[in-house]
C-alpha cells in the first residue's frame, strides 16, 4: 500500500512527526503546556466561560499559530475538535484553580517536576538556538535529490468535494422531529439531486457551507467526520445519502467531485520537504553540538556509585 505524502515525508528523513489533528488535548498541546488559570484577565474577551476561568481569543490564536500551516487549515473546518478542545481547556483551568487554593504547586513532589521541565525547557531553547540551519538550506538540488529518493512512493490522497444538509440536534426532545425533517431533505435531494444547492441554503444550519449551497471543498476523506466520511465512501460522484447521524445532528451528504490519488509533484511537497530537511539538519547540528561538549571536557563514572544506586533502587 503506498503511503500518503505526509507520512513519506518525514520518514524519508528519518523525522518523528507530532501530528495535532482531530483531537487536541489540552495537557500535550503547546498553548495549555505553558499557560495556568492565571494567564487572561478575568475582565478580557473571551470565547468561552466556566466560572471564574475563561478561553481567550489570543489563546486559541496562540494555540492555531502553534500549528503546522497543514493542521492549521485542516483544524479551521474542525469546529468539533475547536470546541472540545475548549471545553477540555476550561475544564483544565477549573481542576488548577482548585489545586492552587490548596497549595499544590508548593507539594515538594511538584516542585522537583516543575523544575525538572523547566530545565527540560531551557535546555530544549538553548540547543535550538546553537543548532540554527543556514538560510540557504535545502538547496534547489538538494530538494530534487530528497525528492526523486521517495516520489515513487509519495501521493496526494484521493480528493472528495462534498456538499451536506446539516440539521442541528443537541437535545433528545428534537430528536425525532429533526430526523424525520432530515429523511424528508433526502429524499428530496435524492428525487431531484440538482436542487440539492438549493435545499441547502434554505434548510442547512451550517450556515457557511449553506451560502454555497452546502459545498465543503476539496478534501480527504481523513479530514471528514467519521460517521460522514463512510457514507461519503460508499457514494458515487453525483449521488446523494441518506440521513446520517453525528453527534452534532444529521447531515444529508453530495458527492459532487472526486479526485483520485496520485503522484505529488515537488513543487506540492516543497513546503513540507524543505522543513523536514531543515528538521533533519537542525537535530544533526544540535547532535555534533553536544559531542562536542562531550569530547572537550574529561568525562568520568564512578563504576561503585553507579552499582550503589542501581542496588538500592530495586
Amino acid at each position: 500500500m503506498r503511503k500518503t505524502i505526509f507520512a513519506v515525508l518525514f520518514a524519508a528523513v528519518a523525522l518523528v512527526a507530532v501530528a495535532v489533528v482531530q483531537g487536541l488535548r489540552p495537557g500535550n498541546d503547546p498553548v495549555a503546556a505553558v499557560q495556568d488559570a492565571s494567564v487572561m484577565p478575568a475582565d478580557g474577551p473571551s470565547l468561552a466561560r466556566l466560572g471564574n476561568q475563561q478561553v481567550s481569543p489570543d489563546e486559541l490564536k496562540a494555540l492555531l499559530a502553534a500549528l503546522t500551516p497543514q493542521v492549521r487549515e485542516q483544524m479551521r473546518g474542525n469546529r468539533a475538535a475547536l470546541e472540545s478542545w475548549i471545553r477540555a481547556r476550561l475544564a483544565e483551568k477549573a481542576v488548577l484553580e482548585q489545586a492552587d487554593a490548596q497549595g499544590w504547586r508548593q507539594r515538594p513532589d511538584v516542585e522537583r517536576q516543575t523544575r525538572a521541565a523547566t530545565e527540560q525547557i531551557v535546555f530544549r531553547d538553548y540547543l535550538q538556538s546553537v543548532s540554527q540551519v543556514p538560510a540557504g538550506y535545502p538547496s534547489e538540488e538538494e530538494l530534487k535529490q530528497a525528492y526523486n529518493a521517495g516520489k515513487a512512493n509519495w501521493t496526494m490522497p484521493a480528493l472528495y468535494r462534498v456538499s451536506q444538509i446539516f440539521l442541528a440536534a443537541t437535545e433528545p426532545q428534537t430528536f425525532e422531529a429533526v430526523r424525520r425533517q432530515a429523511i424528508e431533505l433526502s429524499r428530496k435531494a435524492q428525487a431531484s439531486p440538482a436542487e440539492f444547492a438549493a435545499l441547502a441554503n434554505r434548510f442547512s444550519q451550517d450556515r457557511a457551507t449553506a451560502e454555497r449551497g452546502g459545498d465543503s471543498g476539496m478534501q480527504p476523506l481523513q479530514q471528514l467526520l467519521p460517521q460522514v466520511r463512510e457514507a461519503v465512501a460508499r457514494l458515487k460522484v453525483g449521488a446523494v445519502s441518506d440521513p446520517v447521524q453525528s453527534a452534532a445532528g444529521y447531515h444529508v451528504i453530495k458527492l459532487t467531485e472526486q479526485q483520485p490519488a496520485r503522484e505529488a509533484t515537488l513543487d506540492e511537497v516543497r513546503g513540507q520537504l524543505t522543513q523536514a530537511l531543515r528538521a533533519q539538519r537542525q537535530e544533526q547540528i544540535a547532535k555534533a553540538y553536544l559531542d562536542g561538549m562531550l569530547d572537550t571536557a574529561t568525562l568520568s563514572i564512578d563504576g561503585a556509585q553507579l552499582s550503589k544506586v542501581l542496588e538500592e533502587v530495586r
